[in-house]
């Protein structure tokens, strides 16, 4: 890294409804998480996690943060549109389907779309 390239820190008003949308070789990806159907809702909508985790990491994620039973399962949608592969990484799904910045999914614990 040179002189002249500063890392992507937060800035001292880090609000994120502000900030710029990030680039596609940025460290994170920003996804939001939208419930429907009959799950839980998320408060928390809004996520950054590693472009190289994978669409299953993203299911356990859920799965755990809403204390699901073991036999519950959360079925992810990309923009109300298509299931993607469970082996899927998350920064190709953002560099195809990714708009304002943010990767869309919707989260629900039986099939709905696709």
């Amino acid at each position: 890294m040179t002189d002249t390239e500063e890392p992507q820190a937060p800035t001292t008003t880090s609000t994120t409804s502000v900030a710029a949308p990030p680039d596609k070789d940025s460290a994170k990806i920003c996804i939001l998480l939208n419930a429907t159907g009959n799950v839980p809702i998320i408060k928390k909508r809004t996520w950054t996690v590693d472009p190289n985790k994978t669409v299953s990491w993203i299911q356990k994620f859920i799965h755990k943060f809403l204390k699901l039973d073991a036999n519950e399962q959360i079925f992810l949608y990309v923009n109300q549109t298509f299931a993607p592969a469970p082996d899927q990484i998350i920064k190709n799904l953002y560099e195809c389907h990714g708009t304002n910045g943010k990767l869309v999914l919707y989260y629900c614990k039986n099939q709905a779309w696709g």
